[in-house]
């Protein structure tokens, strides 16, 4: 609940100082003198911006089930299942959050975690991961979910989205402003609101700067990646099982996750400034350079 309120009160923060800066620079008095009001178009913004990704983050682990198909684990119906539930929950004891819903759903090598809130999250693997993998393997992938968890990093990538959106959302339409104002001058109907202008140059930048965005949103989350290999290396006290779980999926054609969750997964994302994970050489590689303290 902390993280949450953290989340409210740093996209009100954004959207102050978006307002301040506007005062100084007088973009306020343009944006009036053009038919914008500038509190409107800030809570526009927010609503749009941090709106969209407080919802997406409340309702993650509804659609997380639903999307990938996932078979909760509510009795185990066999050995293994009995194992991945207290896998999880061993793990989930040592990184002090509580104990996660565990699930399983069909597919190729993967695994993911979601929830707005740490101690009532979601992991899920793959059967594909569950059939290639050994357990040491499993258990490092399920650490490096619980991680994710332990770290809040469904909330930090759902606030820096929200920020993202919110920057998006306000600047494309003050610049859409001006250049409507720019492309109207010294006609008649100055005055008479927003012009084709106005929604052209809207409708492109929120495109342009929307991949931007998604460009930061995933520079971030391959740090997070980084991060949730070395807590796995820490909840289960060495790095090689985690090492030998990455080697392994080098290997393997990762499965797709749906969008939503991607991010949470322990592999995915196209392209190398959308990707949402690191390659997995460079993750090995960060294990085998960490010092002790750091895994």
């Amino acid at each position: 609940m902390k993280r949450i309120f953290l989340f409210v009160l740093t996209n009100l923060a954004v959207v102050l100082v978006l307002g301040i800066v506007a005062s100084l620079l007088g973009v306020n008095r343009y944006l009036t003198a053009n038919g914008l009001n500038l509190g409107a178009l800030l809570g526009f913004a927010l609503i749009m911006g941090f709106g969209g990704a407080i919802i997406s983050l409340l309702i993650s682990k509804p659609v997380a089930k639903w999307s990938a198909g996932v078979r909760i684990i509510n009795n185990a119906q066999n050995a293994d299942e009995a194992w991945i539930v207290e896998t999880v929950r061993k793990l989930a004891d040592k990184a002090q959050i509580g104990m996660p819903e565990v699930g399983i759903f069909e597919g190729e090598p993967n695994a993911f975690a979601t929830g707005a809130f740490k101690n009532s999250a979601l992991v899920a693997v793959s059967t594909g991961l569950l059939q290639g993998m050994t357990r040491e393997e499993i258990e490092a992938v399920i650490g490096h979910e619980v991680a994710h968890i332990a770290n809040g990093d469904m909330v930090t990538m759902a606030l820096i989205q929200g920020v993202m959106n919110t920057f998006v959302v306000f600047l494309s339409r003050v610049i859409g402003y001006a250049v409507d104002s720019f492309l109207r001058k010294g006609s008649d109907n100055n005055n008479s609101g927003p012009g084709i202008g106005y929604y052209v140059s809207t409708i492109v930048l929120d495109i342009v700067l929307g991949f931007a965005a998604a460009m930061v949103v995933a520079w971030f989350s391959r740090h997070r990646e980084f991060r949730a290999d070395a807590g796995s290396a820490s909840l289960l006290g060495q790095r090689q099982p985690m090492m030998n779980a990455l080697a392994r999926l080098g290997g393997m054609v990762p499965g797709e996750l749906p969008k939503s969750v991607q991010a949470m997964g322990i592999t995915g994302g196209i392209g190398k400034l959308f990707s949402t994970h690191p390659p997995i050489e460079e993750r090995i590689a960060a294990l085998q350079n960490a010092q002790p303290g750091q895994v």
